[in-house]
């Protein structure tokens, strides 16, 4: 029997270390994630792993081809090359799904990511303390003094914090319901309600949406009978109203006029919507779309403006649309698409400790594909390169052999 030296063993385990390790950290540091994301792709080809070959791949290329092209055309192409950049993150796929081979490989990364996430949510608690007693010490009303000033956890934005839990309650979720190991379950239903209380203290409506659509989607499955749980759940958070929650629910469809964005969202897609039917082909151009906004508003819009951020158009179908046009919009669409459908597949076929993962996948596209009408959240470099690093888990149970 042939026995390989503890050097040799290390290097064959480095690529899954370093591949670990970058999709933990796309939950606590930016630079951390891509730095080790770079590190793992440069053990993979140290050690001459041969990458899978994923069925999303011919929507990514497309996707890819079409960002370049509409960077090359827009006659903006030096601005334009940070999103060129951020095609860096789309390595996660190939990282991950290469480095990982087996289901323990993607359970204990899921403790890790709620491990993470939960810290982050306790110290976004310590973040939402400190401006509840700031606010009610003031002269602004806690609603208004907050909305504008949220908790952000181990990020730098209240969206970004917020999204990255999104991603990760839905894989703990299908952990939880659907794996016949129940070993550690005690402690992640735990890490799922601090996760949870981050999301709502986040105060970001579409994250909301989009946990009740993914968390739908995992209860049908598991009990159709469980979905009653979500509107009982809804109705206690708005009967207790904790620190004004109420108000936030009700301003989905009754803002406090500027206060809440939902004018500022409708503009952004008028405006977006102009811009398509201008550039249908290649778009705008990629960083063109705040720089160009003021263009494309639709003549008789009251000004001033609704408050809020105009650098994109938070909704990802209308954004990619208008920055890179309706071909890259729809190869991104096909990405997803593809992947839904596989996973999809792989869940009427499996009875076994794969279907959480799949399931979990699943729950993650969906809920990223619904409050992404409301934010562009695949524009976030955290939430992208995590959201990546699950669809690579995804893929990896579906093709996993051994």
């Amino acid at each position: 029997m042939t026995q390989t030296s503890p050097a040799t063993d290390l290097r064959a385990r480095l690529p899954l270390y370093l591949a670990g390790a970058a999709a933990a950290a796309t939950v606590a540091s930016i630079a951390a994630y891509q730095i080790l994301l770079g590190l793992a792709l440069l053990a993979l080809l140290i050690d001459r792993q041969k990458p899978r070959w994923l069925p999303i791949y011919p929507p990514l290329f497309a996707w890819i081809a079409l960002t370049l092209i509409s960077v090359a055309v827009s006659g903006h192409a030096a601005k334009g090359f940070p999103q060129v950049k951020k095609l860096y993150v789309w390595l996660m796929l190939l990282v991950v799904s290469t480095a990982f081979t087996r289901l323990r490989e993607i359970r204990i990364l899921t403790y890790f990511w709620a491990l993470i996430a939960s810290l982050s949510s306790l110290w976004s608690m310590e973040q939402f303390i400190r401006k509840y007693r700031a606010a009610i010490h003031g002269t602004t009303d806690f609603y208004t003094a907050y909305v504008s000033d949220r908790v952000t956890g181990f990020t730098d934005h209240w969206m970004t914090f917020s999204g990255e839990l999104m991603i990760v309650l839905m894989i703990v979720a299908a952990l939880v319901l659907f794996t016949k190991d129940r070993g550690g379950i005690t402690w992640l239903l735990l890490a799922g309600a601090i996760i949870s209380t981050g999301i709502v203290i986040a105060f970001t409506r579409s994250m909301w949406l989009g946990a009740a659509v993914g968390g739908a989607f995992l209860l049908w499955m598991r009990k159709p009978v469980l979905i009653l749980t979500l509107p009982v759940l809804a109705a206690l958070l708005w009967i207790a109203n904790p620190f004004q929650a109420r108000d936030r629910m009700r301003s989905i469809i009754q803002p406090r006029g500027d206060l809440d964005s939902n004018a500022h969202r409708a503009l952004t897609r008028r405006v977006g919507w102009e811009m398509i039917k201008a550039h249908p082909i290649f778009g705008v151009g990629p960083e063109q779309v705040g720089p160009q906004f003021e263009s494309y508003v639709p003549p008789g819009t009251p000004r001033p403006l609704p408050n809020g951020y105009y650098g994109h158009l938070h909704n990802i179908y209308y954004h990619y649309a208008a920055e890179r046009g309706i071909p890259a919009m729809l190869a991104l669409i096909w990405l997803l698409g593809r992947a839904l459908f596989d996973f999809g597949r792989g869940i009427r076929k499996e009875t076994g400790e794969r279907r959480w993962v799949l399931l979990g996948s699943v729950a993650v596209i969906v809920a990223v594909m619904f409050s992404g009408y409301f934010e562009l959240n695949l524009g976030d470099s955290e939430v992208l390169g995590l959201f990546l690093a699950v669809v690579s888990c995804g893929y990896v149970a579906l093709l996993e052999t051994a």
